[in-house]
């Protein structure tokens, strides 16, 4: 329970449509409903009142902040929509700048936060005026040339790759020699199915077991956090199922005489 709450707190992620505080704060609520399930089941553990009332003033305390910021996310996301990103094939998706140029000005227009009550509307309506009037202009090409993306993050992350490998097989943190040799690193890159079977059918089905179990080994520590992720409800119902059932079964002495043995005795 320590663990699910103080991945709550420190919930991080780096993906611009997903924020790790509106996923935390959810997680948090699950977790009192949790603790109050316990406290009700063991009204004498006074570690469980404690916890449990230092979590519900966590949740009271920031509930204001949370919908603020599950507001912005909703524009932030409406902003993303505006712009057709990520890019998507299909008949919805054929527009032109200047389509984009007059939807993202009539979201401007829209977008009015209250600058003394939503503040992180405001901060994000701020950012977004000032790279729309930065930006917009850069960006609204590819809109009208066929097959040119909206960003370089494809492309980045393969040369990533290539810089991990580099790293990984040389030890150093330097990856100059990718300038001279990494045209050919790309070349080894699998171009179809049937490539990559060949390359792995090279691997001893033993040893891919051994490695996998390895790999189980080492990942076992964090399974409650993945699972803790995508479904905190059931994730933590389990755990308190589980420890309910461990603190009844051990008030029972399975040595206990029944008072119709001592009577027979």
């Amino acid at each position: 329970m320590r663990i699910a709450i103080r991945d709550a707190l420190y919930r991080t992620s780096r993906k611009p449509f997903q924020w790790g505080g509106l996923q935390g704060y959810p997680q948090l609520q699950v977790i009192a409903e949790s603790l109050q399930e316990l406290c009700n089941a063991d009204p004498d553990n006074r570690y469980w009142r404690q916890l449990s009332c230092q979590v519900e003033r966590t949740v009271e305390k920031n509930r204001a902040i949370a919908t603020q910021l599950s507001e912005a996310h909703q524009w932030l996301l409406r902003i993303a929509a505006c712009l057709r990103y990520p890019p998507q094939d299909g008949p919805d998706q054929v527009v032109n700048g200047q389509q984009v140029a007059q939807e993202m000005e009539q979201l401007l227009q829209d977008f009015q936060p209250d600058p003394k009550r939503q503040r992180p509307q405001r901060a994000l309506r701020s950012r977004l005026q000032y790279l729309w009037n930065s930006y917009g202009e850069q960006l609204l090409p590819c809109y009208d040339i066929p097959g040119l993306p909206p960003d370089n993050l494809q492309l980045e992350a393969f040369f990533n790759r290539l810089r991990r490998h580099q790293r990984r097989i040389s030890g150093r943190k330097s990856t100059r020699e990718l300038n001279r040799l990494g045209h050919y690193q790309a070349l080894f890159s699998a171009e179809s199915e049937v490539e990559l079977l060949d390359h792995l059918r090279q691997v001893p089905f033993e040893t891919y077991l051994d490695q996998r179990q390895k790999v189980n080994q080492a990942e076992e520590p964090h399974r409650f956090l993945h699972g803790l992720h995508p479904d905190p409800g059931n994730t933590l119902k389990k755990l308190v199922t589980k420890w309910i059932t461990q603190e009844f079964a051990s008030y029972r002495n399975p040595c206990e005489v029944e008072p119709k043995d001592l009577c027979s005795v």
